[in-house]
């Protein structure tokens, strides 16, 4: 929707705004970052090894990243099927990114909650897949896919 006129959102193919890519990966972000914190928190500071906390992270990530996404859609009117599909399309690539970056930090694994390394790893992790994801989103939005969807039903 258009939030000035309340009037469908209308989408043209082909050129996508900066400030719209911009606020589409900020959507995903918030998500993926509760997530991805809230799980990196509980399994660091449960003491947990490496794997089982990223997989809770991932999960958390997707949880949260998804649920804002679906909820977002399904309160403005979209089916269950299409807004699933929307919120795999909108997020999917941010987590992707994030959790790559974390992995191939040097010591970021291996990382507490108290070490230096960590927060810097997470929080540059969510910054290096925002410059990533920016372009990608404005490259789907452009041609009305992925995160498209979702704003065109906020």
């Amino acid at each position: 929707m258009d939030h000035t006129t309340h009037e469908p959102a209308k989408h043209t193919h082909g050129a996508a705004s900066w400030g719209t890519a911009v606020k589409a990966t900020l959507h995903c972000l918030t998500g993926c970052a509760i997530g991805e914190i809230l799980g990196m928190v509980i399994g660091t500071a449960l003491g947990w090894g490496n794997l089982p906390t990223m997989v809770l992270a991932i999960g958390l990530a997707f949880l949260f990243g998804y649920s804002f996404t679906l909820f977002a859609v399904l309160r403005a009117g979209l089916g269950l099927g299409a807004a699933i599909k929307a919120a795999l399309a909108a997020d999917t690539v941010m987590e992707f990114v994030d959790n790559a970056i974390i992995a191939l930090t040097p010591g970021a694994m291996d990382a507490h909650l108290t070490d230096t390394l960590f927060w810097p790893a997470l929080l540059g992790g969510f910054a290096v897949a925002f410059v990533i994801t920016t372009p990608v989103n404005k490259w789907m939005i452009g041609r009305g896919r992925g995160h498209a969807v979702v704003h065109a039903h906020h």
